[in-house]
């Protein structure tokens, strides 16, 4: 009697394994195989093409700002947003065996991890040298086993490239945090029930006077709180612009619905990207939001 084995459940993301990115995937997902692709665009194809169930993928830092290319990536990859992550960042000062804090004269990470650490690198007189990528950067470091050099690295790439740990958490901000949106290919809307709920959408205006002003109007009228708004050019053209939104509603609700409809009026184009239950993160930020004011 032959037994058929199951392919386990796949998540990608971009990076080399021991990525943040690869952190938020087993953090939130345990269970799932996670699948390292180079870039976000082998993250999206995986995906599109079935070789992974979903995709985790960086939209923003609460230091570094917006992840780059996301936003034009999002509108055309096809997927849906069925789900967001908040993981905090917590760096590690990771070397080779045999290395010391009396040994390394070089760090080498990502240039957001680089800045995201300048007092312990300047405390220790250390000659930052950026690299693609976090994970990337220890692989290398464990294959040189160069005693001279450090990496800036999450504590899952120390284990998977058995470096060893000379500071822990030397981030310089303590509320250092990175948002993920997951993605797959088919829409997976909640219920409207009244539970909170994230809407995120892509727009395009008219390019005419007060056309953002009068775009935006119908969320304020229609007391629609919207978390996000980013704008970014398109085409080539400095007149045409693209607007990613985060709102805090459901689009079957009727606020959300009267809002919506007054932003057909003045955009060009309109897409929602996913509706999708808004992260535990949100709602204790949105708590003491509202308590400090």
């Amino acid at each position: 009697m032959t037994t058929t084995r199951r392919t386990p459940r796949r998540i990608a993301f971009q990076g080399a394994p021991g990525a943040y990115s690869d952190l938020a995937c087993r953090h939130v997902f345990p269970r799932m195989a996670t699948l390292a692709c180079p870039n976000f665009e082998d993250v999206i194809a995986a995906v599109r093409s079935g070789r992974a169930e979903l995709a985790m993928l960086p939209i923003e830092n609460s230091v570094a700002g917006r992840v780059a290319d996301i936003h034009h990536l999002l509108p055309e990859s096809g997927l849906f947003i069925v789900g967001e992550h908040f993981e905090r960042v917590k760096h590690q000062l990771l070397a080779a065996s045999g290395a010391s804090l009396k040994t390394i004269r070089t760090v080498r990470s990502h240039v957001h991890a680089l800045s995201q650490c300048r007092r312990l690198i300047r405390r220790l007189g250390l000659k930052p040298v950026v690299s693609a990528d976090t994970a990337g950067a220890a692989a290398e470091l464990a294959r040189s086993g160069d005693t001279s050099v450090a990496v800036i690295a999450s504590e899952l790439a120390g284990r998977i490239y058995k470096l060893k740990t000379l500071k822990r958490n030397i981030e310089d901000a303590g509320h250092n945090t990175t948002r993920f949106l997951v993605m797959a290919r088919k829409p997976k809307v909640p219920p409207n029930n009244g539970r909170p709920v994230v809407t995120s959408f892509v727009f395009r205006v008219r390019n005419v006077p007060a056309a953002l002003y009068k775009a935006l109007g119908g969320f304020a009228t229609n007391g629609i709180n919207m978390t996000k708004l980013e704008s970014y050019m398109v085409g080539g053209e400095f007149a045409a612009t693209q607007f990613y939104a985060d709102i805090e509603g459901h689009p079957e609700s009727w606020p959300v619905q009267l809002a919506l409809e007054e932003l057909n009026f003045i955009t060009r184009e309109l897409k929602v990207l996913g509706t999708y239950p808004a992260h535990r993160f949100r709602l204790k930020a949105a708590r003491r939001s509202r308590r400090d004011v």
